[in-house]
């Protein structure tokens, strides 16, 4: 089983992503994505899994806000 997509929040050039997860045991999480506009495949994860896992979405947005630069410029990523 595959984890769930809760929301994917894209920065404003459209070229980056968080997916925000809920994962098969229940828990949280996010990974950033990217696509490049010449490459049809579509999105593409940055990293091999997410980078940890949280009890709650709050807290897996959260950590997203505070790892990743573009979410961190204040603006409201719901």
């Amino acid at each position: 089983m595959k984890p769930l997509v809760l929301a994917s929040i894209e920065d404003d050039t459209g070229d980056r992503c968080i997916d925000i997860l809920r994962l098969i045991d229940g828990r949280f999480a996010y990974r950033e994505c990217r696509r490049d506009p010449e490459d049809p495949h579509g999105w593409r994860y940055l990293s091999e899994a997410p980078p940890a896992s949280f009890d709650s979405e709050a807290a897996a947005r959260e950590a997203a806000g505070q790892a990743v630069g573009w979410m961190s410029d204040g603006r409201d990523r719901t």
